[in-house]
């Protein structure tokens, strides 16, 4: 870790990478315009998978007095991980046929059937005790009703997996065993809600006093106003639909798992060590005897002792953690191993023949319908994840390494 100072500031930028040489212009660019906000919290902070974002660099963290900027949490609200591990050993199913391929195979296939993925949805409105319950209580009564397509847009997306880096993986950890790992989000509803309140920190930014160049696109809510509180609400609304989605899949991933191992096999399925963690969000915590709003952008809270989940681009490695509490980071780590190129330059780069070799050579089936865009979330895109783990020893101790076995794009 290095420090970069704001002069004007005084406030530094802490940098979870080797040198600066590893850190993009615009990103830090970004991480500077954090650092002269007025209220600013000791210092902002760059985790070792930090790029540049939309107003903040994901992999960025950022705690403020007493407002919450909603640029600084992201489109994707609730945006994070789901885990379990298995007692169901890789070599024992590896080879097992059962008609339509391997049982790995089958589940991949049986899981694109159920779940769908990209831009698509469900075709009738599906349960979501999420919304439901916000409904029973008149969450939304009279206020904010720009947002209510959104809301009833939710009823479709629900346990549906998206795209870009979104994924479900079968892998297998370093003892053998098949674990299960979900990535996915708040889908349409939080981007949403994002982009209606940061309008609304925009109109009302004089109102406010606020100072901040629009062109920055970190424009503020104070917590003790209207506004702010209803944003913190819908933020709450979206992160708990964010968890009811992953849990959903991951419901339907271990009912699939089960159902074929146990047609095939001996095994009698068991979970463990089930994790749902956010990585996009805002949480009033205590740090350095102030009471703060910490922005997570693509970051991991890992308190002490706190597991989480950080992984890899599809065919790498990920990794189950657990947290040091490092006072410096705010308690946190980074959420993956975070791009090295974006989406188009990695088509410019490598071809989708490249990708569907590399991930043939190691073995993982890949689940995904339109294969002339696999290129933008290749492994080869991405920073190398044990370089990534190795930048933030101080943060977080590793209890699990995984590696893809199966994986279901959008």
């Amino acid at each position: 870790m290095f420090e970069i100072m704001n002069e004007n500031t005084g406030h530094p930028i802490k940098v979870w990478l080797n040198d600066m040489d590893s850190l993009e212009d615009k990103c830090l660019e970004q991480a500077y315009h954090l650092s002269q906000l007025p209220f600013v919290h000791k210092w902002v902070c760059l985790m070792p998978d930090t790029h540049t974002g939309k107003g903040m660099p994901i992999g960025g963290v950022f705690a403020a007095k007493d407002v919450v900027i909603p640029n600084a949490v992201g489109t994707d609200i609730g945006c994070g991980m789901v885990f379990t591990a298995t007692n169901v050993k890789v070599a024992d199913i590896r080879e097992i046929q059962t008609g339509n391929g391997t049982i790995i195979q089958s589940v991949i296939g049986d899981l694109m059937r159920e779940i769908p993925v990209g831009r698509t949805k469900y075709q009738k409105p599906q349960s979501c005790r999420t919304l439901d319950a916000a409904k029973d209580n008149g969450f939304w009564d009279g206020e904010n009703t720009e947002l209510m397509e959104a809301v009833e847009e939710g009823y479709y997306q629900i346990a549906t997996l998206g795209g870009g880096n979104h994924f479900i993986e079968l892998q297998e950890d370093e003892e053998g065993y098949l674990c299960i790992m979900i990535h996915s989000g708040s889908r349409h509803l939080g981007a949403c809600i994002c982009e209606h309140f940061n309008a609304v920190a925009r109109e009302n930014a004089a109102k406010w006093g606020s100072t901040i160049p629009e062109e920055y696109r970190l424009d503020y809510l104070p917590t003790d106003t209207d506004e702010g509180r209803q944003y913190l609400d819908w933020m709450g609304l979206a992160m708990d639909y964010a968890c009811e989605n992953r849990t959903k899949m991951m419901e339907a991933a271990k009912h699939a798992v089960k159902a074929k191992v146990e047609k095939f096999t001996d095994y009698r399925v068991e979970y463990t060590d089930d994790i749902n963690c956010h990585h996009n969000y805002a949480s009033l915590e205590e740090h350095y005897g102030e009471t703060v709003w910490v922005h997570r952008k693509g970051a991991t809270r890992v308190r002490a002792g706190e597991k989480a989940v950080i992984p890899g681009a599809m065919g790498s490695y990920s990794y189950v953690v657990v947290g040091k509490g490092n006072a410096e980071s705010f308690d946190t780590s980074s959420h993956g191993a975070g791009r090295r190129h974006s989406r188009t330059a990695a088509k410019e780069i490598f071809t989708t023949e490249q990708v569907i070799v590399d991930l043939k050579q190691q073995g993982v089936i890949l689940g995904k319908r339109k294969k002339n865009d696999v290129a933008e979330e290749c492994r080869f895109a991405y920073k190398d994840i044990d370089e990534v783990m190795a930048q933030q020893k101080d943060m977080v101790e590793i209890v699990r390494k995984l590696h893809t076995v199966g994986v279901i794009k959008g």
